[in-house]
């Protein structure tokens, strides 16, 4: 069998010496061809090496791993893309699937898992971590039995919708991109869709409306 062409992203170097450690237990399963510790360097050892997969941490700096794979399906849709991280809040989970990951697994995993779960990616399985799986199917649920998030009727996306809780909550823009682990510029285009379907112009009026009709959380 040949090994996975694998590329490493993480912004700490600690991890992916660590993580280059661990998979040369396993020659046959995966070669890493390239490691990247930011979103751009990711992009250029991508193209370079033309890899079967890459695993790529959530938040990379100041920068977005959900971003990346969204890039990424968008220009390779052939390309397999794995989370590995450390944030367990399913609402990233549900990001990184529409944004066309792959797998979505938690860095505390062993590394016969791991490997076993990048076969399955491989084979054409979408993989979640097993510690998240119950919360992630309990959240879809919800969803399918119409439990929506606040102001869906007004046609805010979930996203647009927790952006929205967090002006409520009065952070800046860079606060909301950490707390959501997305870009500056992921958060400003949410802002900019939430503000033409409230029909406001500026972050008072939108908070304004949010609490009048009651559209945040």
């Amino acid at each position: 069998m040949t090994p996975i062409r694998a590329v490493l992203v993480d912004d700490h170097e600690m991890v992916l010496y660590g993580l280059q450690a661990m998979l040369t237990h396993f020659p046959q399963d995966v070669s890493v061809v390239a490691t990247a510790t930011s979103t751009t360097d990711a992009k250029t050892v991508v193209a370079d090496h033309e890899p079967d997969l890459v695993l790529c941490d959530v938040r990379i700096g100041r920068g977005s791993g959900i971003d990346l794979v969204a890039d990424w399906h968008r220009e390779r849709p052939e390309l397999k893309v794995v989370l590995l991280t450390a944030y367990e809040d399913e609402h990233h989970v549900f990001q990184a699937l529409r944004a066309g990951a792959a797998g979505y697994i938690l860095k505390r995993i062993d590394a016969h898992e791991l490997v076993r779960h990048l076969h399955r990616v491989m084979e054409g399985d979408v993989v979640i971590d097993p510690a998240l799986a119950g919360r992630v199917a309990m959240s879809a649920a919800r969803i399918n039995a119409g439990e929506v998030w606040p102001g869906a009727d007004r046609g805010l996306t979930q996203r647009e919708s927790e952006v929205l809780t967090l002006l409520v909550d009065g952070l800046s823009n860079k606060a909301i991109a950490r707390q959501l682990v997305i870009s500056d510029d992921t958060v400003k285009t949410h802002i900019r869709g939430l503000y033409r379907k409230l029909e406001v112009s500026d972050r008072g009026s939108a908070v304004a409306v949010a609490l009048r009709e009651g559209l945040c959380r």
